[in-house]
């Protein structure tokens, strides 16, 4: 699976398989949810992106869970992170020596060395050095699928129904919004355009109607190269759509980066939706590819170049592949393994620490995995690359899905229209930070792809997907198409903590726009008060009544047990993410 976090309705967790975000098997007509976490059966995923791919009839479902991890060859050469320990950079050099392997280079603001050596030897080597924290394979690929539900053909929305009153063509479409209030926000405070949101992600589509506007193609980066095929020749990426496999900073592959985006700053323009902050800037930090596989360098890359940019706020809604939990001493771990998951661990918080501290608000979908990730027990995903490789494994509260329980980092559960978290969320009292509309087909007392998260989708993707005709017109109810003043633009809907995480994202790029101060790329304002603010201005929920909360999907019934108060709990954080009380309250 991939790591990203869309997905869809998930089955008890006795059946429950780990991935980027949970869906309901066989399930016609449930949108994609994308988001972190262990899938439901049947339900394969997107690598780092808690996007389920190939749930039957689940549409869109992408996710942050399922990581992929490629063996190395035993004797063959390969590239490698080493991270070093605290002013051991020499020692480390010289390890490497030793070990018969070349540095490439030093990255001494995160402390590695990417460095060439003969494989697992190598690596093992490495990992009795003193010197060395951690050694990682230098993974350039990635994979992140959103799948939508699939429905009944419908009009165009142009076709069916007239613009509403107020708002964009498609607004009466947007609960999520409603729900936190982001409509009458957009009325009283848009943002600014001194704000830079980064979305590390699969891309986005600069060229959307209701992207454009807000994109900021001069400063957006692609930090990875497609790879058509695995080292077993098996298809990862797919063919090169470009000569030296390396997007424009202006294309998404998949969709999932586009949906996040759309969510977060789709401007007020007359067309299709308008998002939580319709006048910031969004800013592609690309770290997934067209597969979903969401490797380390990547996002070290993308955290580093926003913090050295002076990107605001960043949007995470993937994990890091291959390791859904990385446990960095679990007893059923080889001691290579448990050297990957250091690095992975060490490197991703070095990573947010260096962004953190030059001003990036770091923002995370939590997951899709149906579990209380203060008490999880197995893990069924990883490594979760080359495909294949997964095994089941016992994990613990010591064992950290990356980023989204990584310090410093602002975690976001997933809620349904009706307010209940949403099935496929994963949840925790240590773990949960807030909450926001992420979208649940299940929510209700039939399925319908129209209790998920409209947002932008790029036309070729829906193409390449076969979700359009010959002729343009959606095949079913997962797309819509809005032709207001003659250019059409597509939308789709998906679930999953990824479709949540960019609510909260948008709230905070309100919050640095009222006050933040003048600074590097535009405005800043410090982390620590940009999540105070956001406890602020949320909206407290309770725990459910009784705290046992049961879903009933398809005769089967799962229980998640939600702890803690009003102010602070396992299924809510500290409440819903509130759009109107960030854009009107004092500080």
């Amino acid at each position: 699976m991939t790591s990203l976090t869309a997905c869809a309705a998930a089955l008890p967790a006795s059946s429950a398989a780990a991935g980027r975000g949970p869906v309901a098997p066989a399930t016609s007509g449930v949108p994609g949810v994308s988001g972190r976490g262990p899938v439901v059966p049947g339900v394969s995923g997107a690598p780092g992106i808690p996007g389920v791919t190939g749930a039957p009839g689940i549409p869109g479902v992408t996710g942050a869970g399922i990581a992929a991890s490629a063996r190395a060859a035993t004797g063959a050469s390969g590239d490698f992170l080493v991270f070093y320990a605290d002013g051991k950079r020499r020692e480390a050099l010289a390890a490497i020596g030793r070990a018969g392997g070349s540095a490439v280079r030093t990255e001494e603001r995160l402390g590695y060395v990417q460095a060439k050596g003969a494989g697992e030897r190598f690596a093992a080597a490495l990992d009795a050095d003193p010197a060395v924290v951690g050694v990682t394979a230098d993974r350039r690929i990635g994979f992140a699928t959103a799948r939508p539900a699939k429905g009944a053909a419908v009009p165009d929305v142009s076709a069916r129904e007239g613009r509403p009153r107020k708002g964009e063509p498609l607004a009466g479409r947007q609960w999520d919004m409603r729900m936190i209030g982001a409509d009458q926000a957009n009325a009283a405070f848009k943002g600014s355009r001194k704000v830079l949101v980064g979305v590390i992600d699969t891309g986005i589509d600069g060229n959307h109607p209701d992207i454009a506007p807000n994109f900021n193609r001069e400063l957006s980066r692609n930090f990875v190269t497609d790879r058509p095929k695995d080292q077993n020749g098996e298809t990862l990426d797919g063919a090169c759509e470009v000569a030296g496999c390396q997007d424009p900073v202006d294309r998404d592959d998949d969709g999932h980066g586009t949906h996040v985006a759309s969510t977060i700053a789709s401007p007020v323009n007359g067309v299709g939706i308008a998002g939580v902050a319709p006048d910031v800037q969004l800013v592609n930090l690309r770290a997934g590819q067209d597969s979903g596989f969401f490797f380390l360098k990547p996002s070290l890359d993308a955290l580093t170049y926003a913090a050295d940019i002076g990107v605001d706020v960043v949007n995470m809604s993937y994990y890091i592949d291959p390791w859904l939990y990385n446990c960095t001493n679990n007893a059923s771990d080889s001691e290579r393994e448990r050297s990957e998951q250091r690095a992975i661990v060490t490197g991703m918080q070095r990573a947010l620490d260096y962004a953190r501290g030059k001003g990036v608000t770091l923002i995370s979908a939590l997951g899709n995995g149906s579990t209380d990730l203060g008490k999880p027990k197995l893990d069924k995903a990883s490594p979760g690359f080359p495909r294949g490789d997964e095994r089941v494994r016992q994990v613990d509260n010591s064992c950290l899905n990356v980023p989204a329980e990584s310090g410093g980092v602002i975690s976001i559960t997933a809620l349904g229209p009706s307010g209940r978290k949403a099935i496929y969320s994963d949840y925790g009292l240590e773990q949960a930070d807030l909450s926001a509309p992420g979208g649940d087909a299940l929510d209700g007392p039939t399925v319908s792809p129209v209790r998920s998260v409209l947002a932008a989708a790029p036309e070729a993707a829906l193409r390449a997907a076969g979700k359009l005709g010959r002729d343009g017109r959606p095949k079913n109810g997962e797309v819509v198409r809005d032709c207001t003043g003659g250019a059409c633009s597509y939308y789709q809907y998906l679930d999953g903590t990824s479709m949540a995480a960019p609510h909260a994202t948008g709230v905070a790029a309100l919050l640095i726009s009222r006050f933040g101060k003048p600074g590097k790329g535009g405005l800043e304002l410090d982390p620590a008060t940009v999540e105070k603010l956001l406890y602020k201005t949320a909206t407290p929920r309770p725990c459910p009544s009784p705290r046992e909360y049961v879903y009933r999907v398809y005769g089967e019934a799962q229980t998640h047990t939600c702890e803690g108060g009003k102010d602070k709990n396992g299924f809510y954080g500290h409440g819903l993410v509130n759009a109107l009380n960030a854009a009107t309250a004092a500080k």
